[in-house]
């Protein structure tokens, strides 16, 4: 199991390019399982989660080929399996994605219950609610999501909570689907934007992407299409904390600053000083941080996938800050981590009491999730003396590479390969 060894301490500056997101390339590439016709898709992160996404959907019987970095081709003609098997849905919960198209387009899908992170209790209940409400007939067996419809029709559909996957998944389920259907309470994140500019490219009728209603009018085909993947706001976002935290001046190239407004209003709140501009964002630590409150939301409120990291910022911010995550039961597992780091941190149900301004220490600490990763990799780049931090295959399930950019930005960071 590989390790990453940090030496705190060192300045970092310069330049640092944003990878494509992965958790809009995901449900990209399983759009390909709604057409007969090649789906090309370009800025495609070269991170785990895609290559067990490619995995995935070869064993259903697509043909996927590279012809560049970060670019794929992904044709299905025709389906092999109608089953997402356990060894590679427990390693990636995104995997249920298959779910909707599979049923569209052939009828039937047979997924296992998903796994990922270990952040808490990611229930899929609402998929196939909504699946239901549109014509399938669902079965649960043997860990097991067994789905089957005689053909989809419209209908009009609450989610009781907001879902991103959920949204994502019925949504491709819904384009060939006979009639309209209206999704009502939807995930207004950028990567569903996203999805629906690719499914717009395929020949869908979808309108209200982007906000809580979205109206889709069914057709009987979709073709193939071109189609860029929009940056990553989370790796985005790590950087900029990395800048806040051990910088001189970084500028986070090839992202979107309107995707990022919670965490650069925050960063403002804090004393950090940043400039955004036409596919950047400049920062620039300096004065002395602020104790700042937030709580996680769904977009356009804060994301708690940049919880974590915003965090250990907070570690080294003057006061006393209040967390509170509204989103997962369980990610505040990285919170141990960073105490024996030498920060102080308590718990209080859902809410963490960050007391700042406080030096952290070298040591081995244990990556739990993919966002705690990133939360220790930052601990470490301020902390004084070597840090180890185990399990980094979750840090590699969505950044691209992280250690060599840093490096290139100046921190002392390398690879240990086991």
């Amino acid at each position: 199991m590989d390790k990453l060894r940090i030496v705190g301490g060192h300045r970092l500056s310069g330049r640092v390019e944003v990878s494509g997101a992965k958790n809009a390339s995901l449900p990209a590439m399983a759009a390909s399982l709604l057409t007969d016709q090649p789906l090309l898709l370009d800025n495609v992160p070269a991170v785990w989660d895609s290559s067990t996404m490619r995995r995935l959907l070869t064993e259903l019987g697509a043909q996927v080929t590279n012809d560049a970095p970060h670019r794929m081709e992904i044709a299905v003609p025709s389906v092999r399996s109608f089953e997402a098997p356990y060894e590679l849905v427990k390693t990636m919960r995104a995997s249920v994605l298959v779910l909707g198209p599979l049923l569209a387009r052939h009828g039937r899908a047979r997924v296992s219950l998903p796994g990922g992170c270990a952040i808490g209790a990611r229930p899929i209940d609402l998929h196939l609610k909504a699946l239901e409400k549109l014509g399938a007939t669902v079965h649960i067996e043997h860990g097991f999501v067994d789905v089957s419809t005689e053909g989809l029709h419209g209908a009009e559909i609450y989610f009781d909570n907001v879902t991103v996957t959920g949204t994502e998944n019925v949504l491709m389920a819904a384009c060939l689907a006979r009639g309209e259907t209206l999704l009502a309470n939807c995930a207004q994140e950028p990567e569903i934007v996203d999805l629906a500019k690719l499914l717009a490219r395929m020949g869908a009728r979808i309108e209200g992407a982007g906000t809580r209603t979205i109206r889709i009018a069914g057709v009987e085909r979709l073709q193939g299409a071109e189609h860029r993947v929009i940056p990553d706001r989370i790796e985005a976002g790590t950087f900029l904390v990395a800048g806040a935290m051990v910088g001189g001046e970084i500028e986070v190239a090839h992202c979107q600053p309107d995707h990022l407004t919670a965490l650069l209003e925050k960063l403002t709140e804090m004393g950090v000083d940043h400039q955004a501009g036409d596919g950047r964002v400049r920062v620039e630590a300096g004065a002395r941080l602020r104790a700042a409150n937030f709580r996680t939301l769904p977009y356009p409120g804060f994301p708690t996938d940049m919880q974590a990291q915003l965090m250990t910022l907070l570690t080294q911010a003057e006061g006393t800050s209040l967390v509170g995550e509204t989103i997962f039961e369980n990610r505040f597992m990285h919170v141990a981590e960073l105490n024996r780091m030498g920060a102080h941190i308590r718990l209080d149900g859902r809410t963490a009491v960050v007391k700042g301004r406080t030096p952290l220490s070298g040591a081995r600490v244990m990556a739990t999730d993919l966002r705690a990763s990133a939360c220790l990799v930052l601990a470490g780049l301020v902390a004084q003396g070597q840090t180890l931090v185990d399990r980094v295959y979750h840090l590699d399930r969505g950044y691209e590479r992280i250690e060599e950019k840093l490096a290139r930005l100046g921190a002392e960071i390398e690879r240990l390969k086991q």
